[in-house]
């Protein structure tokens, strides 16, 4: 959501600068994403500064040209050729000095340098509207008033200020706080001030000469709709100051009338409609749901079939309106329209959510009306826009206001205690502190004792209905970082089932992070793209968009969304974790599976003074797999190739039919869908089984050994299809209480071997717990081994 820094003024008085503000509205809740500077016009007119033609004579060498000497109230005047038709003597005029980049409204900028003109010196360039952004015309130099003083900054003359934009990261609990009045009045819930809201004392009602009845027939879905009609107006564009509004935060702007109910949408939260008054067929406005299938023209373009369940805006013989959603084609303000019936309401959020959804159609009001608006600020809306109406396109008020609101919504009653505020919070802040933030924060207090407050708090903070939300609130406007957290923590001794599962999860967590891993969470909801068993896939039933309406069936597919993310601003050198869940549709049963992913890209080692950069490799990956495996105590297991689709190539670690965890190299279908270019290598754990096998082993506390271990090293060539997996089977199997490890540290293919062979050199580290072992002993056990490599796996052993 983007907010203004001067639009936001005009609710709250304060000093404080954007910087220091964009602080604070992170620190109650209303995190700021992002703050840029906004220019009204390119380049903020800076560098350029009003003048004074002193003299002004033809150019030697030019028919076109003159040659000016300009006071900018500098030492000493500065000549300037000049080609405008009606640059003369005498004139004040805006001039860009040397070493200004002008932004003119067509072309690029340029930067204006001390030149020769057909042999005469030019210190700068006398400037037209449309060459400085201030207009469009090109007839010749803007011409000052006579009483305009020298040397002054164009930007002060202009009286031009830049403008700050807020991007508000808004959570959809804060349907209060979409709009300049929602975010004013956290910040003067935090400086304990007033809002000073609109003036509408100027409201009035001109004559009655135009009135529509209004007939809403769905209260439900419709609690409240007000409107009045206002005739002889004029359809054109808005004023300046208008238009930068809309600018600032994005919006385009289209027509006065447009422009107005999309300013008091931002600037009170509360969505408007105008309607063509004479478009309204019948004279009467109709709030109810159509019939099924009725076929409806927005103003996209776009015929769509409405449900049902659609409230719609109608007149006696169609629909106009997608009620709080999206306009007619036929009954919006156009540049001939002159009568305008205007609307302002508060519709069902679930009603609304259900038909936006329904129909693919996001707009600013729907945003609003989903997530709930103020029922108290249609009428205030509705006239706060009546005026700018009158104001900016003429017109007379036709009628009065008419408000039916049946069952006013009331606020919501909720007693709170200062002591489970405290206790929930963790500090102790004083009862007087707690009801100040509560009553600055709107709320009111209707009763009180020495322990407790019973509120009335108002309906536009619809998420704010118990003790705790209240708690939430306080805590927030008291700020997150003026609560001390305790040096000693108190902690009781608890029986459990072992493991703990979340201590393991944390002992994995960190031994990950201690080695660079970076832990990531990733949406649950993912693109149903992105399944691969469509049968198995968890559709949402009201999904908030087509990249949300499924349950991921892996973690891969939302953590190389993060890959790209990253890689899309340079940070190239990737080591993820996550430790998530999967879903599934088994059986008409659904299935909820814990998973572990790690994943690399880019470089396992930086670029050094002293070395290159490393690129990752499969066996960083399996590194990393072995680590967690061990760390976990588990060493019983048999692995595998594997080869399926979700791995271009990779390995297995299995136990019976169930496979412990599957690693290897992301596809290249899998890196396309999420537009990835680099080389991806990632583990899938089952999380749940890893647990189920640590809650069963033993564990066996073992003397350091005291006597030596030995290294011996053989080479052999065996069949290609012979694993070091195979091998390291068959030497365990031999000598099953000597030998501690078997690693292979050289492997050779090539020409120079016999077809279908490869070579094998393995190290032997034998150790006996009770003695040293003698060259008798180790002989002995070398000769079993190399026995049953030749005859198990048919291995030549090389001396």
């Amino acid at each position: 959501m983007k907010i203004s820094y001067s639009w936001l003024k005009q609710f709250i008085q304060t000093d404080k600068t954007p910087q220091e503000l964009s602080l604070i509205l992170t620190n109650i809740g209303l995190e700021v994403e992002s703050l840029e500077t906004v220019q009204a016009v390119a380049g903020g007119l800076e560098g350029l500064m009003t003048g004074h033609v002193l003299t002004c004579i033809q150019h030697p060498n030019a028919d076109r040209l003159r040659v000016t000497t300009v006071d900018v109230g500098g030492a000493e005047a500065l000549q300037i050729v000049c080609g405008a038709p009606n640059v003369a003597q005498g004139q004040k005029v805006v001039v860009a000095i040397v070493g200004t980049t002008v932004y003119p409204n067509a072309g690029e900028p340029f930067k204006i340098s001390k030149s020769k003109i057909r042999g005469e010196v030019s210190e700068g360039m006398i400037c037209a509207e449309d060459e400085i952004g201030l207009g469009v015309s090109h007839d010749g130099i803007m011409v000052l008033p006579e009483d305009t003083a020298t040397g002054i900054a164009a930007k002060t003359y202009f009286n031009l200020e830049d403008d700050y934009l807020f991007e508000i990261g808004l959570t959809p609990n804060r349907a209060d706080a979409a709009s300049h009045l929602g975010v004013a009045r956290d910040l003067a819930a935090y400086f304990r001030t007033g809002i000073e809201m609109p003036d509408l004392s100027g409201f009035n009602i001109d004559n009655e000469s135009l009135k529509i009845a209004v007939s809403l027939q769905d209260t439900d879905a419709c609690a409240r709709y007000s409107s009045l009609t206002i005739t002889g107006v004029t359809v054109k564009a808005s004023p300046d100051w208008l238009q930068d509004k809309l600018k600032v935060i994005g919006i385009k702007p289209i027509n006065n009338i447009v422009d107005i109910t999309n300013y008091v949408l931002h600037d009170l939260g509360q969505p408007l409609h105008a309607f063509d008054a004479d478009q309204i067929a019948g004279g009467k406005v109709l709030v109810k749901k159509c019939v099924e299938g009725t076929p409806f023209v927005t103003l996209d373009g776009l015929e769509r079939k409405l449900s049902s369940e659609d409230l719609m805006i109608c007149d006696v013989e169609k629909p106009m309106c997608i009620a709080g959603v999206f306009g007619g084609k036929n009954s919006g303000v156009t540049e001939t329209t002159t009568n305008i019936f205007l609307e302002s309401a508060y519709f069902n959020s679930v009603s609304v959510r259900k038909t936006s959804k329904r129909h693919g159609l996001k707009t600013d009001a729907s945003f609003r009306f989903e997530r709930g608006t103020d029922p108290e600020m249609p009428v205030i809306a509705l006239k706060r826009a009546a005026l700018l109406i009158r104001e900016l396109a003429g017109g007379l008020v036709s009628s009065s206001v008419s408000d039916i609101y049946p069952n006013p919504i009331a606020p919501f009653d909720v007693k709170v205690g200062y002591k489970g505020i405290n206790n929930l919070i963790g500090a102790d802040i004083p009862a007087a502190e707690i009801k100040s933030i509560i009553t600055a924060l709107d709320i009111e207090v209707v009763g009180e004792t020495a322990e407790t407050l019973d509120l009335k708090v108002p309906a536009y903070r619809v998420d704010v209905t118990r003790e705790c939300d209240i708690t939430e609130e306080v805590l927030r406007i008291y700020g997150y970082n003026n609560i001390v957290i305790p040096s000693k923590i108190n902690a009781s001794l608890s029986y459990s089932n072992k493991p703990n599962a979340e201590q393991t999860q944390h002992v994995i967590a960190d031994m990950l992070t201690a080695n660079g891993f970076l832990e990531i969470w990733c949406n649950s909801l993912t693109k149903g793209t992105y399944s691969k068993k469509q049968e198995e896939a968890v559709q949402i039933l009201n999904p908030l968009s087509s990249d949300l309406n499924v349950m991921r069936q892996d973690l891969l597919a939302p953590a190389l969304e993060s890959v790209a993310y990253n890689l899309n601003r340079k940070a190239a050198d990737i080591k993820f974790y996550e430790f998530g869940k999967t879903y599934h549709l088994i059986n008409e049963k659904y299935v909820e599976r814990q998973r572990l992913l790690i994943l690399f890209s880019g470089a396992s080692q930086s670029e050094q003074w002293n070395h290159k950069a490393n690129q990752v490799s499969f066996y960083n990956l399996k590194a990393a797999v072995d680590a967690v495996i061990g760390r976990l105590g588990i060493t019983n297991y048999q692995s595998e190739e594997v080869k399926d689709e979700n791995f271009a190539f990779g390995l297995k670690y299995f136990r019976g039919d169930k496979a412990i965890v599957t690693f290897g190299a992301a596809t290249a279908a899998d890196k396309k869908k999420a537009d990835i270019d680099k080389d991806v290598y990632y583990a899938d754990f089952d999380w749940a089984l890893l647990l189920d096998i640590v809650r069963k082993n033993k564990i066996i506390n073992k003397e350091v050994p005291k006597y030596p271990s030995v290294r011996r090293d053989l080479s052999m060539l065996v069949d290609t299809n012979i694993t070091f997996d195979d091998l390291k089977t068959i030497a365990f199997k031999s000598e099953k209480k000597l030998i501690r490890n078997v690693q292979v540290f050289d492997v050779y293919i090539g020409d120079k071997l016999p077809e279908g062979k490869k070579s094998y050199a393995l190290n032997f580290t034998l150790q006996d717990d009770e003695q040293t072992l003698t060259d008798k002993q180790i002989d002995s056990v070398m000769q079993k081994i190399i026995h049953n490599l030749a005859q198990t796996a048919k291995a030549e052993i090389r001396k």
